[in-house]
């Protein structure tokens, strides 16, 4: 079987940085989406879309339709991940951003309850699953997009391109966020709450520009014309590879059970329990998110100079150290040290971060490695989703205790090493992936 090591032809600097950015902000419009929807579903969903049941059942059931998007991701990831495979990463990740720049930007045109009835939470929920399907195409297909056009001794670094889309997306919500809410109440209720939904319309023209001036990766061209068997890509996926996919599954928890731990539930305990004001919570993930970026870029050099999967365990190592001192600072109960707790939580998460898309992209091979990205990261992210949830139980059996973090964020970390070891091993036995067979 031929290699992938050097491309087919030699891309430009410009044409390298062009692929970099289109790939960012698809991200970015999925980290957007995820902040935004979350906090609208705790502010104004339930008012809006649930004002049928009391307070409490109303946000419940908006938070149930937020949930229903980690479910879609793993069905969008089989769907999408097959057309990658088939079709190519640059039509399927055309396809992916138009779905989620109109599903999202559609809830800022929705009619409420008041208006249609039942009918809009049905249609929230329904643009919420779709929302979910095209991302679970999208993040994988992005890294494939920066990876395979990258230069050997950069695939790291380019690689790591799709992950700055989770710190500029945080930052972007929030700010976004931070303006509408200035408004006055009544005005917010009326309309203002719908701005930051349709702001993902010009997001989805810039995106789609970029999408349709990048090129086909030289590594799938290949592939499609040495490889001309109609195969089905998840059965050779499960086929070839499924050990790998439980090792990503595994390894891939951080990127959204950590992270969800150190934004949804840390910021939950940090204005429930320490009573802190929210302003001042919003104030340590924005921190937190620049943090994070550091991380990433730190992540993704280190990752060329050694190796991603040294990166991510060596780093998962370190952040599990790191979490008592994230406990410790959430503890003291002092507002100051715990937005540094929170921030830190956060950030420590971009080391392992930033080069995980370039080992994940490694460890499958080429006529099923959208698959084999998207799948498995997918399912992972839906298990991570539920993580704030399960601290939650994990505190009520603790009376309270912050060690309910702590003691769920250490494991994640562990599982983050302990898989990456293990990615390791497997290409270790097997060179030929990591020179990207």
């Amino acid at each position: 079987m031929a290699t992938e090591a050097e491309p087919e032809y030699q891309i430009t600097k410009r044409q390298l940085r062009r692929v970099a950015f289109s790939s960012l902000i698809g991200t970015a419009m999925e980290w957007y989406d995820y902040f935004l929807y979350g906090l609208f579903a705790a502010l104004v969903f339930n008012e809006l879309f649930f004002p049928s049941f009391d307070p409490v059942a109303g946000t419940m059931l908006a938070f149930l339709s937020f949930g229903v998007g980690f479910i879609a991701r793993p069905i969008g990831a089989v769907l999408f991940g097959h057309l990658g495979d088939r079709i190519g990463r640059k039509k399927t990740l055309i396809i992916t951003i138009l779905v989620i720049g109109m599903s999202t930007g559609l809830i800022g045109l929705l009619p409420t309850y008041a208006v249609i009835g039942a009918a809009a939470p049905i249609l929230l929920a329904t643009l919420r699953f779709i929302q979910g399907l095209s991302l679970g195409g999208e993040w994988g297909g992005a890294v494939l997009m920066a990876v395979e056009h990258a230069p050997v001794k950069q695939r790291s670094f380019y690689g790591a391109m799709p992950q700055y889309g989770s710190p500029v997306g945080t930052v972007t919500s929030s700010g976004v966020i931070a303006l509408v809410t200035l408004l006055p109440d009544d005005q917010f209720m009326a309309w203002g709450w719908r701005l930051p939904f349709l702001v993902s319309f010009i997001l989805l023209g810039i995106a789609l520009y970029l999408r349709l001036r990048v090129e086909e990766t030289p590594v799938f061209r290949q592939a499609s014309k040495t490889d001309t068997a109609k195969r089905i890509p998840l059965v050779e996926l499960f086929r070839h590879s499924g050990t790998r996919v439980l090792i990503v599954i595994v390894m891939s928890l951080f990127a959204s059970g950590g992270f969800f731990l150190m934004t949804v539930y840390a910021v939950n305990y940090g204005e429930n329990v320490l009573n802190i004001a929210a302003s001042t919570l919003l104030l340590a993930t924005m921190i937190g998110a620049v943090l994070e970026a550091a991380g990433i870029y730190i992540g993704g050099n280190l990752a060329d100079r050694f190796h991603p999967w040294k990166v991510v365990a060596w780093s998962g190592v370190a952040s599990f150290a790191l979490t008592f001192v994230v406990v410790w600072l959430l503890a003291s109960g002092d507002p100051v040290l715990a937005v540094c707790g929170i921030a830190l939580g956060i950030g420590m998460l971009g080391v392992p971060y930033g080069p995980l898309g370039t080992l994940l992209s490694q460890l499958f091979g080429t006529r099923y490695r959208y698959s084999g990205v998207a799948v498995s990261y997918n399912i992972s992210g839906m298990v991570g989703g539920f993580v704030p949830s399960i601290a939650l139980a994990l505190a009520a059996s603790l009376n309270g205790s912050v060690w309910a973090l702590g003691v769920l964020l250490g494991i994640i970390m562990l599982m983050a090493a302990v898989g990456a070891f293990f990615a390791g091993a497997a290409l270790n036995r097997r060179p030929e992936l990591a020179a990207g067979e």
